[in-house]
């Protein structure tokens, strides 16, 4: 069942929790998030960044994942993410997406704003709820930026201009940056609870953490906490995939000495049955306690 963005976050809002947004670039990833989502019995977001447009073509993906949330049994969003094109946005929208996010935060704050306002005017048009972006954490969604260990590089969302950021666009929720990174983590990732506790007490909307693979599950909590009500999921799942696929190629290696031929629908369902266990997790972790929604 397709769901609203804003409806989804409320949601989280009524019941102190983060729902779990798992970027999905392929059929495995997203049978693995319903079908985690089904059996915790809890909401979950399906995204598509504009980042994974070379390995997942949105003409591809989006119909496929709208198609598949309308006949789950769970409550999904379908959403897409770090989208920095209005066109590209539109398109989803017209494809059915229920929840888009404007990513503004490389831009010069006024630009951010008007580009911003643009996209919540765009949105309003669909059933569909608007995240933006303010600060930044040094790396796009793709990977193209600055380390996550350059602290230096991360711009901490400033909570005063927040609430003037909130009032002049007009969006639905806040993705902020408070310590987290997009990427494989090299050190343990330091969050300011302080800086968060403090935009949340300004900006009065549900707050988003981005860069949640790798964060560990008290961090989770007391972030969830904190105001955040929706956590991006995709980079540590997708590596655990990778590692299941290497742990088959080496088993068939080994019993089969000399032999080239590894099977593709073999890799696919290693990769299916890791990313479900692991989304299976997280989402209770993002539950934060609280009983089962549908």
């Amino acid at each position: 069942m397709i769901v609203n963005l804003r409806d989804i976050c409320a949601i989280a809002e009524q019941n102190n929790m983060a729902i779990a947004s798992f970027n999905v670039p392929s059929l495995e990833a997203t049978r693995a998030a319903l079908d985690a989502a089904e059996e915790t019995g809890f909401p979950v977001i399906l995204s598509h960044a504009e980042g994974h447009e070379p390995f997942a073509p949105l003409d591809y993906i989006g119909p496929a994942i709208v198609a598949l949330a309308e006949r789950s049994s769970a409550m999904v969003c379908v959403h897409l993410d770090h989208c920095e094109n209005l066109s590209y946005m539109r398109r989803a929208l017209e494809m059915g997406f229920t929840g888009a996010m404007f990513d503004g935060s490389m831009l010069p704050y006024d630009q951010n704003v008007a580009n911003s306002a643009r996209a919540a005017d765009m949105v309003s048009a669909f059933d569909c709820g608007l995240e933006c972006e303010l600060g930044s954490m040094g790396t796009r969604e793709n990977g193209v930026g600055h380390e996550n260990d350059h602290v230096s590089e991360a711009v901490y969302t400033d909570p005063d201009q927040a609430k003037d950021f909130i009032a002049s666009t007009g969006l639905d929720i806040l993705a902020c940056s408070f310590g987290t990174s997009h990427g494989i983590y090299k050190g343990e990732p330091h969050l300011s609870y302080d800086v968060l506790e403090q935009i949340r007490e300004r900006a009065n909307v549900p707050l988003v953490m981005h860069g949640g693979s790798g964060v560990s599950d008290e961090d989770y909590h007391h972030s969830i906490d904190a105001g955040i009500r929706k956590i991006n999921y995709y980079t540590y799942g997708v590596k655990y995939a990778g590692d299941a696929v290497r742990d088959v190629i080496a088993d068939y290696e080994a019993k089969n000495p000399g032999e080239a031929v590894v099977y593709w629908h073999d890799m696919t369902m290693a990769a299916y049955e890791r990313m479900y266990e692991d989304f299976k997790h997280v989402i209770e972790v993002f539950a934060n306690g609280a009983r089962p929604i549908a």
